[in-house]
């Protein structure tokens, strides 16, 4: 696999800088394992070595999230993704890649500058009444300039680093062949899905990468609030006959995008003027009611996940500002999770479990979602019943829903079972959104906020309209089914006659014994062609006349050199084989 990857010469570059600062972090032995230095050293690459002693002191975990600090953009945001997956590392892990700024030094305006002219069709100063050159913030994709149109709104204008995508195209590329190595070579991480793991990373930084898809993204979720309303407030008192309502701003806010200036590599929204979630001392000065954000935050967040299945997969304080009217807005929509009818109502059923205390439905849940993996049922069912009923008797506003599930996660870890990827961010999105309302306030009860939206969830599931419609549902794939059975069994048999029937076995590591079985072959027939060339050389070394070199008929010593030739390879082949089942 290493020489198909380095026959991509595109990316050899990219390679050594990636196993260059691996080896500068103390992941020398790692790189060495994987055959990248003997593989760079054949292209003629030579490996810095130098400052590994530098980052000896530290543990494995903060080595890590320096080095994808190091590698760039496309580690750091797979270090981003890597904090979701609760269920496959340890707290202290998620602690660490929990750590990973996306911060990096802006782009000078003259070099994105021609990049913007032709995104706007038009140079930023005539497309808008004002620009400022220097950028609000800027990130390792992209940074972002204020701007105001010519109706004085603002906006601001996120614009892509220039010649970012194919250095990310590069590190995807070496991603997926490195998954597929550790997959054929540890059968420990194999469980684990990395290749699995490395494609959804793949296609959720490829959308990052297209600011247009993260505006339909906002789009969507802005339509999905539509009219919403916080479901405490009191209803408005009666107006006198005649007399219009005064327009109610927005509970939830989202930017709205500006189309005919959004494409892949740019997009205009408007500016949201408010306190970052992260600036509690503002909070307080601003009159703010903070008990009342973090409630209207827990059931904003609730609504996307549980009623649209269409969420902010990152809710942290970042991504979120606060308005007067304890009005709340949510930016940057580039990662978000879809949750299927399926999963919500399987979501519904574990959180009421927890919340209630009903082990058997977690259970239940808990064994669906990890599929086919193989493991002890029953023990992992004692374990889980025994976690629940932990929480027996215990208060529900003492409950913390957000550690709940982080510790019944671990379960799954311990017991070397991972969890899809989607549900992978939807719990990180739930720890996130219950450690935002603790830090607004201290006496938050996120159980509690759950708990009627989940019981109305489950009522309107077994609604008699929702039942009829899943029941119609049913019935029409049935029907459809039963009459395109004929039709089906028909195409059978007539393969069957005309002896074309195929059946497709797939079997386990069937790919690498064939893989291996190619390279004995080879080297069988390499043996069979050296031998003939030394057989026929002999022969031609014994018939008189023609040309000669060095005394010697020049086509024997051809055939010699040959044979020495594929002899080496075939005696270096053999002991790279023989090496790499030793390793």
């Amino acid at each position: 696999m290493l020489l198909q990857a380095l026959t991509a010469v595109r990316d050899l570059g990219r390679l050594h800088d990636i196993a260059s600062i691996l080896v500068r972090y103390g992941f020398g032995d790692m790189v060495r394992r994987m055959g990248l230095a003997d593989a760079l050293e054949k292209a003629g690459r030579a490996l810095h070595k130098d400052g590994a002693e530098e980052f000896a002191h530290l543990e494995p975990p903060a080595r890590v999230r320096r080095a994808l600090e190091a590698l760039g953009p496309t580690f750091v945001k797979l270090g981003q993704v890597l904090a979701t997956r609760v269920d496959l590392f340890e707290p202290e892990w998620i602690a660490e890649f929990g750590k990973l700024q996306d911060h990096a030094p802006p782009v000078p305006y003259a070099d994105i500058r021609q990049q913007l002219t032709e995104d706007l069709g038009g140079t930023p100063e005539e497309v808008f009444a004002a620009f400022d050159p220097e950028p609000l913030a800027a990130a390792s994709i992209a940074q972002v300039h204020c701007a105001r149109l010519e109706d004085g709104s603002e906006v601001v204008v996120k614009v892509r680093r220039p010649g970012i995508r194919p250095v990310i195209e590069a590190d995807l590329r070496w991603l997926l062949r490195l998954a597929q190595l550790a997959e054929a070579e540890s059968p420990d991480l194999r469980i684990f899905h990395p290749q699995d793991v490395v494609r959804q990373f793949s296609r959720s930084l490829r959308h990052e990468l297209d600011f247009a898809s993260e505006c339909r993204n906002a789009e969507r979720i802005a339509q999905n609030f539509a009219g919403y309303t916080d479901p405490d407030m009191p209803a408005p008192a009666p107006l006198p006959a005649g007399e219009m309502p005064a327009p109610v701003p927005d509970i939830i806010v989202i930017p709205r995008v500006h189309w005919q200036w959004t494409g892949e590599r740019v997009c205009v929204q408007d500016r949201v003027d408010g306190i970052p979630g992260s600036s509690l001392a503002a909070i307080e000065q601003a009159g703010l009611d903070r008990r009342m954000l973090a409630r209207r935050g827990a059931h904003a967040v609730l609504k996307m996940i549980v009623e649209d299945g269409f969420f902010h997969a990152d809710p942290h304080p970042g991504n979120v500002f606060y308005l007067p009217g304890n009005r709340i807005a949510f930016i940057d929509f580039g990662m978000v999770g879809r949750l299927t009818e399926e999963r919500r109502d399987e979501l519904i059923r574990l959180l009421l479990g927890l919340v209630k205390h009903e082990p058997q439905r977690v259970a239940d849940v808990m064994l669906d979602w990890t599929g086919d993996a193989a493991t002890d049922e029953n023990g992992l069912m004692l374990e889980i019943q025994t976690f629940v009923d932990q929480y027996h008797g215990v208060p529900l506003k003492r409950l913390n829903l957000g550690a709940m599930l982080s510790d019944l996660v671990s379960v799954l870890r311990q017991n070397s079972l991972a969890l899809p990827a989607d549900l992978s961010l939807l719990i990180k999105a739930f720890i996130s959104l219950e450690g935002m309302g603790r830090e607004l306030d201290p006496d938050f009860d996120m159980a509690g906020e759950a708990m009627p939206m989940l019981e109305q969830a489950m009522r309107a599931r077994y609604a008699p309209r929702a039942i009829i419609r899943r029941g119609w549902r049913a019935a029409s794939d049935m029907l459809s089914l039963v009459t395109g059975l004929p039709q089906d069994v028909s195409r059978l048999l007539r393969a069957a006659r005309r002896g074309r029937l195929e059946i497709h076995i797939d079997i386990t590591h069937l790919k690498h014994v064939g893989n291996q079985l190619d390279g004995a072959i080879n080297r069988l027939v390499v043996g069979i062609v050296v031998a003939a060339l030394i057989v026929g050389s002999s022969i031609v070394m014994t018939v008189p006349g023609g040309p000669t070199l060095f005394g010697l008929p020049y086509f024997g010593l051809l055939g010699f050199l040959g044979a020495a030739i594929g002899g080496v390879w075939l005696l270096l082949s053999i002991w790279a084989s023989n090496r790499a089942d030793r390793e």
